[in-house]
């Protein structure tokens, strides 16, 4: 069973899951939001910036 679903879990995974998304929107920059998610999980330095948006 997996751990994220018990007691907990899914409110703060939900909360963490807005704040990402918060953080993507705030950024500057134009393109679809999966575009910014591919792009940070390949550009070291995309997702530096990302994280001081944070």
């Amino acid at each position: 069973q997996d751990r994220s679903r018990l007691g907990n879990g899914p409110e703060n995974l939900a909360v963490l899951r807005h704040m990402v998304l918060n953080v993507m929107q705030k950024d500057g920059e134009k393109g679809s939001l999966r575009g910014k998610f591919k792009r940070a999980g390949w550009d070291e330095a995309y997702l530096a910036r990302l994280l001081t948006l944070f």
